[in-house]
């Protein structure tokens, strides 16, 4: 393995791990927020066991997601010293807010967990509600540093230097709202479903019903709802890539051929050396649709971007399929659920109804993973689209294999204790909280 492939496999392996941990940190406060809340209006005692049971979810991944992000920022550094030289005055500034934001999430967080029965009630739900939005916030800015990869903005490059740096410009540039739209909602999609399935899984089995029946619902409810809004985010995200990064959008889409009524293939191998794709299922005009809102005007196709700036395209094509396939999935169910809560309440008692959940417990994560190789695949070969290839920005020190191999078993080892916690956890509730 060379130094190159290290490096990117270093970064891939280290946001694959931290994109999980961050977006349960940032969508798990708000259900502790929510039971909580409906604890206080209704002195419900379940409430206020699922609120505990949760927080402790809270703390684990908060930490998890402190020490994964903290060894990111270092990754960057040394990893990639090249970008940071050049695009750390540009667009530092939303990770020292998020900073700032983490500060507060762990100062609330700490008011929180300990504040039971010694803090005002309402005080002490404002604290959760503090995390919640502190974590939400901390996932909002990292994204907009990571759409300014993908939209750079905020300064003007000549003769190779980062002239007249505007960082706020640099940071509302025109892929951050998208982006962090998109991501939001995917966060809220995943763990809600991860959350429900787990829930699920004890009512399938019967155990402590009526406390997984209230966190089920909680937990599915925002998880059904935003995967059946994510097509909507997804289609602003896609419209934006096809002005800002058609290579990554023709890719996404193996399209090889620019043309009229350009269709929307569905699954397929693509062939690189043919320029097609092989078992696909095309739709005649839906891609011009759905980039121009037209079924005829013209989407250019991966023949008009140099060879060597286009992305990989099978990597990038199949991890678009994976992400569009889950989240369509995820969406059917989701409004399986408001069916059955609007009409067809017996479900809630059928066997096959929980068992669509627990099997749907993986599925947003693995649409996020997805979506993720999208974005960052998608770019390549540029770590700042259009202005810096990532080979240049990869640090010239001999080794970097050994410290991937290093970080690989550190984030493997920390997977493993978060998974032992959890459960452990899980296999508690009956017993703590069944009264």
């Amino acid at each position: 393995m060379d130094d190159f492939i290290a490096a990117r496999s270093q970064m891939a392996l280290s946001l694959g791990f931290h994109i999980i941990y961050s977006c349960i940190g940032m969508v798990m406060p708000v259900f502790m927020a929510i039971s909580h809340y409906k604890w206080i209006k209704t002195k419900d005692q379940v409430y206020k066991n699922i609120t505990v049971a949760w927080s402790k979810g809270v703390a684990i991944f908060f930490a998890t997601g402190a020490v994964s992000g903290t060894m990111l920022s270092f990754e960057l550094g040394l990893l990639w010293p090249g970008f940071m030289k050049h695009a750390g005055p540009i667009f530092g500034m939303p990770f020292s807010l998020e900073g700032v934001a983490f500060f507060i999430e762990a100062i609330a967080l700490g008011f929180f967990l300990y504040g039971w029965n010694r803090l005002n009630t309402w005080f002490h739900w404002v604290t959760g509600i503090v995390v919640g939005i502190s974590g939400i916030a901390s996932g909002i800015l990292v994204v907009s540093a990571n759409s300014w990869m993908n939209s750079p903005s905020g300064f003007d490059f000549m003769n190779g230097k980062y002239l007249n740096i505007d960082p706020l410009k640099a940071m509302f540039n025109e892929a951050w709202f998208s982006e962090a739209l998109h991501m939001t909602i995917a966060a809220f999609s995943a763990t809600g479903f991860a959350v429900a399935g787990i829930h699920a899984l004890m009512i399938y089995r019967n155990r402590n019903v009526h406390f997984h029946s209230k966190a089920f619902k909680i937990a599915i409810i925002f998880g059904a709802a935003a995967a059946i809004l994510q097509p909507l985010s997804g289609d602003i995200s896609a419209k934006g890539a096809a002005k800002r990064q058609p290579a990554k959008l023709a890719a996404m889409e193996a399209y090889f051929h620019t043309q009229e009524y350009a269709p929307l293939v569905i699954g397929g191998i693509p062939d690189t050396a043919a320029k097609k794709v092989n078992y696909g299922i095309e739709i005649p005009g839906l891609l011009s649709f759905l980039v121009h809102d037209n079924f005829k005007q013209q989407v250019n196709g991966l023949d008009k971007i140099p060879v060597k700036n286009q992305p990989p395209i099978a990597v990038t094509h199949y991890a678009f399929q994976i992400m569009v396939g889950f989240g369509m999935l995820m969406m059917l169910i989701g409004v399986l659920y408001f069916i059955a809560l609007w009409k067809k309440k017996s479900w809630f008692n059928k066997g096959w109804f929980l068992k669509m959940f627990i099997w749907a417990t993986p599925a947003g994560f693995i649409a996020l993973e997805a979506g993720w190789t999208v974005t960052e695949v998608g770019r390549q070969p540029w770590i700042i689209q259009g202005v810096m290839r990532t080979s240049e920005a990869v640090t010239p020190m001999p080794g970097i294999q050994y410290s991937f191999y290093l970080f690989t078993f550190i984030y493997f080892t920390l997977s493993v204790f978060v998974i032992f916690l959890l459960k452990r956890q899980i296999q508690m509730v009956p017993e703590l909280y069944d009264r």
